[in-house]
């Protein structure tokens, strides 16, 4: 009786123990296809040596190669206005003729008194000749004539003063005297400015004093033109250091064609040195910024231990970045020359992720990029 009881208890470990074991390898092969992921696609590029120019940032301000404020040199009252704010004008342009209507009166008169004393002159030259009057009366008509034709010049040069002309060519600002305004000597008119070319001052460090030079090349970008940077060449260095500030006040000249830069207007410059700096350079997108240290996942080629394939798979690896130039940042450490790195989703990586590289919609990084619509 005992013997059959025995066998029924295995008979039925059996029959539990055969599904078991069966959901236990279900379950292992269930695990073992949620280990084994997929390869991860991304883009990638290798770390190049690149050369980058060499160059000196700095803030300025543009200005004008010519720029004044019209004044009135004497007083009176405004009889004409030849221009309307904004004109471009030539040199010799009239602009302003205040009222002359006495000036010309003393004209007509010291011209009537000079016209006299010429003839004078001339009776009293020949009167002289056959010694009819005296050499003194001789000197003093030359006298009077000298005095007569200054006091013209005199009048004239009064009339002159009254009337203001560009002295330079150039472009107009507002207006700000009107039509039959009684004005007094110093009174503001309107301003004139010469544009193109135009001057781009700046300033530099003491210590930089010496690595600068006349004639070398600078860029120069401004928000009033975000899209576009303007090429010039330094034309004047101050010979003194600015005792306050220790710095140097640099100036350059740029072409301004189009007019988009003003006088005034804030500037980025950047000055181009000859030397070129020899750098690793990485795209941009390739960094993964950390507070910790900034990273990026280099890509290796390793055996698979369990099919003995070569495969693609990430490498960690922390970087010390140095300047960056468009699409490009250069790497002081960190990585050496012809290693790959993934550049696109480094967010999304991990180390030793296997890999699958398809440069189809990589970024085509440049170091001087340009907006699409150009």
């Amino acid at each position: 009786m005992l013997k059959k009881v025995v066998l029924t208890i295995i008979g039925l470990a059996v029959l539990i123990g055969i599904p078991a074991a069966i959901k236990m390898q279900q379950f292992q092969a269930m695990a073992d296809m949620q280990m084994t992921m997929p390869p991860e696609i991304v883009t990638a590029d290798q770390v190049k040596r690149q050369q980058w120019p060499n160059t000196l940032s700095a803030t300025g301000s543009l200005v004008a190669v010519q720029g004044v404020t019209v004044s009135a040199e004497l007083g009176g009252k405004i009889n004409q206005i030849a221009f309307k704010s904004g004109d471009r004008v030539k040199a010799g342009d009239l602009l302003v003729r205040l009222d002359t209507t006495a000036e010309e009166a003393q004209l007509r008169s010291a011209e009537a008194a000079a016209k006299l004393a010429r003839i004078n002159l001339d009776r009293n030259r020949g009167l002289r000749a056959n010694k009819t009057v005296s050499q003194s009366d001789l000197d003093t008509s030359e006298a009077t004539y000298k005095q007569a034709t200054a006091q013209v010049e005199n009048v004239k040069a009064t009339i002159a003063k009254k009337t203001l002309r560009a002295p330079f060519s150039g472009q107009l600002g507002l207006r700000q005297v009107n039509l039959g305004q009684i004005i007094e000597q110093g009174t503001p008119v309107v301003t004139l400015q010469t544009i193109d070319p135009i001057y781009a001052d700046f300033s530099l460090p003491q210590q930089r004093f010496s690595s600068v030079a006349v004639g070398n090349q600078v860029s120069i970008t401004t928000d009033a033109a975000e899209d576009k940077s303007f090429s010039g060449k330094i034309i004047a260095i101050n010979p003194e250091i600015d005792q306050a500030t220790r710095t140097v006040r640099i100036r350059s000249t740029l072409s301004n064609q189009e007019e988009l830069l003003r006088p005034g207007m804030f500037a980025n410059v950047e000055v181009i040195m000859p030397q070129q700096d020899d750098v690793l350079a990485i795209p941009a997108t390739s960094v993964l910024y950390a507070p910790y240290g900034d990273t990026v996942f280099v890509i290796d080629t390793t055996k698979d231990e369990a099919t003995g394939e070569k495969q693609k798979t990430l490498r960690q690896q922390i970087i010390r970045l140095g300047q960056t130039r468009g699409d490009y940042v250069s790497v002081v450490s960190g990585l050496e020359e012809g290693e790959t790195v993934v550049t696109s989703g480094v967010f999304k990586l991990r180390p030793n992720m296997a890999v699958v590289v398809d440069n189809t919609l990589a970024l085509d990084a440049k170091l001087e990029p340009k907006p699409a619509n150009e």
